[in-house]
C-alpha cells in the first residue's frame, strides 16, 4: 500500500465517529491553508455551504465555489492542517442540536457545550441556514411581548413576532435592555436565546451570572462566541441562535432571540469575505452584507394558527460610533427591522435610564399588540416628554418663566423621573400602568421631585396591600373603562394624601 493510500485510510478512520459521514467517492486535497481559510482542489461536485471534513475531526464549510477549486472556512484549529492532506465531502449543510435539553446551557455555534456541565442528549438537529417563513404562513403581530421597562411598554411597545432594533453608542445600556426583557419573561412561557457575537469572555460570564441570579437561565440558551474565536464561528453564531428559536416556534411556542451585536457580526463577515478575495464595497463590506442580515432577521415571524401559532421575536443590537445612526450598517438594519430603540449618550450622562431618545425611537407594528389599557393610559406620555425637553432647552436661555411654562416644566420633570428605571428591575404590567397613568394625569405633580421615586415604590406596595383586585383588573381587562379609571385615580390620590401627610409629620 502506498504512503498516500495509507494516509487516506487513517484519515477516514479518524473522522468515522463524526455525525456527518464522509463521502468516499470524491476526495479532495488541501492546496493552501491560512488565516482560518483552506483552499481545496478536487471536489468538483461540492455544494455551496456544504460541510467538508478535514483530518483530525476539523469541519469546514464551502464558502467560495470557483472554477478549479473552492475556498472553505474552517471551524476549528487550522494550524494542524497541511497542504496535500485529504478533504472529504459530507453531502450535508451545517446543523445544530436543538430542543429543551439546551435550555440553561451555554453552547458554541456548532452546539458544543461551553459551560463545563458535560454533554447533553442530541435528539433533534436543525439546519443553521434555513429559508424564512413565507408571507402566507404568517399572522399579523397582535400579541404583546412585555419588556418590563415602562418607557418601552408604554411608548415603543413590542409584539410577539416583531423585529425591534436596539441601537446606540458603546456603554449606553443596550445589552441591559435585552436582559431586562429576558428576565421579564419568567413564567410567561417564552423561550429565550441570547447570542453573544464576538463578545469579551468576561462580558459573557456576567450575562450568564446575571440570568442565573434572576432565575432566567432555566428558560434561556446562550450561544457564545468570544473575540478570541475565529471569524467563521462569529459569523455563524446568529444563524445558530435563530435555528434554536425556530425549533420552538414550529412547536407552537413563543421564542425571543437577542443578537448582541450585529456590528461585530458584520465585521466578522467582512473579514471572511476579504480573506476570500471577494471585492470590497462601501466601508470594505461585501456587496451582500444587506442580504446577510435580512435573511437572518426575516426568519423571525408570528406563524398562522394553522402552523401552530408560534413566534420568534428578534432584538438585534447595533453599536453606533459617536451617535452616527446614518452610517452603513445601522441604516441597513434599520431598514430591515420593524422599528428601533435609540439610546443616547447625553441622556445616559444625565442619569435618565434607560437613556431612550423618544424622538428617534419607534415601533412600527407593536401598537397593534399593545394592551388597550396601556395604550389609553399612555396616550399623552410622548407629548409630555417632548414638550419637557423642548421647554428645558428654552428655559436655559430665559431668566424668568411665566407660570404656565414653569408648571409645564415641573410636570415634565416628574414624568421623566417616573419613567426612569434602574437596570435589571423589570416591572409588572399593572405597576407600569399605574405609574404611566399617574404621570400623564398629573397626579404626581404635587409630590416633591426628590421624593418621586420613593412615592412610586410606596404606591406599588400600598396598591398590593390595599387593592390587589385593582392590579389584577389592570393585568386582565381589555379596556380602560370609566370605572377602572376612577378607581385608579382614587387609589393614587388617597395614597398621595397619606404619603404627603406622613412626610410632613416625619
Amino acid at each position: 500500500m502506498s504512503v498516500a493510500s495509507e494516509f487516506i485510510k487513517k484519515a477516514k478512520e479518524a473522522i468515522s465517529s463524526y455525525e456527518l459521514k464522509p463521502e468516499i467517492e470524491e476526495v479532495g486535497e488541501i492546496k493552501e491553508v491560512q488565516d482560518d481559510v483552506a483552499t481545496v482542489q478536487g471536489l468538483s461536485n461540492a455544494m455551496m455551504g456544504e460541510v467538508l471534513m478535514f483530518a483530525g475531526h476539523i469541519p469546514g464549510q464551502a464558502f467560495n465555489l470557483e472554477k478549479e477549486e473552492l475556498k472553505c472556512i474552517l471551524l476549528g484549529d487550522y494550524t494542524s492542517l497541511h497542504c496535500g492532506e485529504p478533504v472529504f465531502r459530507t453531502g450535508r449543510t451545517l446543523e445544530i442540536p436543538v430542543g429543551e435539553e439546551l435550555l440553561g446551557r451555554v453552547i458554541d455555534p456548532l452546539g458544543n457545550p461551553q459551560d463545563g456541565k458535560g454533554s447533553y442528549s442530541q435528539r433533534t438537529r436543525r439546519k443553521i441556514m434555513y429559508p424564512a417563513t413565507q408571507v402566507v404562513e404568517r399572522h399579523p403581530v397582535q400579541r404583546p411581548l412585555l419588556t418590563g421597562i415602562k418607557i418601552i411598554d408604554s411608548m415603543i411597545p413590542l409584539g410577539k413576532g416583531q423585529r425591534e432594533l436596539i441601537i446606540g453608542d458603546r456603554r449606553t445600556g443596550k445589552t441591559t435592555i435585552t436582559l431586562d426583557t429576558i428576565i421579564n419573561q419568567k413564567g410567561k412561557n417564552v423561550i429565550c436565546i441570547y447570542v453573544a457575537i464576538g463578545q469579551r469572555l468576561s462580558a459573557i460570564t456576567e450575562v450568564v451570572d446575571m440570568l442565573q441570579k434572576h432565575g432566567a437561565l432555566d428558560y434561556t440558551t446562550i450561544v457564545s462566541t468570544s473575540a478570541e474565536d475565529p471569524p467563521a464561528l462569529v459569523y455563524l453564531a446568529p444563524y445558530s441562535g435563530v435555528a434554536l428559536a425556530e425549533y420552538f416556534m414550529y412547536q407552537g411556542e413563543d421564542a425571543l432571540v437577542v443578537f448582541d451585536d450585529l456590528s461585530k457580526h458584520a465585521a466578522a463577515y467582512r473579514a471572511l469575505s476579504l480573506l476570500m478575495r471577494r471585492p470590497p464595497g462601501r466601508e470594505s463590506y461585501p456587496g451582500d452584507i444587506f442580504y446577510i442580515h435580512s435573511s437572518l432577521l426575516e426568519r423571525s415571524a408570528q406563524l398562522s394558527e394553522d402552523l401552530g401559532g408560534g413566534s420568534i421575536t428578534a432584538l438585534p443590537i447595533v453599536e453606533t460610533q459617536e451617535g452616527d445612526i446614518a452610517s452603513y450598517i445601522p441604516t441597513n438594519v434599520i431598514s430591515i427591522t420593524d422599528g428601533q430603540i435609540y439610546l443616547e449618550s447625553n441622556l445616559f450622562a444625565r442619569g435618565f435610564l434607560p437613556p431612550i431618545n423618544i424622538g428617534l425611537s419607534v415601533s412600527r407594528v407593536g401598537g397593534e399588540a399593545q394592551t388597550a389599557i396601556m395604550k389609553k393610559a399612555a396616550r399623552r406620555l410622548r407629548l409630555d416628554l417632548a414638550q419637557y425637553f423642548e421647554l428645558e432647552d428654552f428655559a436655559r436661555f430665559s431668566a424668568e418663566l411665566d407660570e404656565a411654562t414653569h408648571h409645564q416644566l415641573e410636570h415634565g420633570k416628574r414624568v421623566l423621573e417616573l419613567m426612569t428605571q434602574p437596570p435589571l428591575a423589570p416591572q409588572d404590567l399593572s405597576r407600569e400602568i399605574l405609574a404611566v397613568f399617574a404621570a400623564t394625569q398629573g397626579l404626581v405633580d404635587a409630590i416633591p421631585l426628590e421624593k418621586v421615586k420613593k412615592w412610586e415604590e410606596s404606591l406599588f406596595s400600598y396598591a398590593e396591600k390595599e387593592s390587589p383586585e385593582l392590579l389584577e383588573r389592570l393585568r386582565k381587562e381589555t379596556e380602560l373603562s370609566r370605572d377602572l379609571e376612577e378607581d385608579m385615580k382614587k387609589l393614587i390620590l388617597d395614597f398621595s394624601q397619606k404619603f404627603l401627610s406622613g412626610e410632613n409629620n416625619g
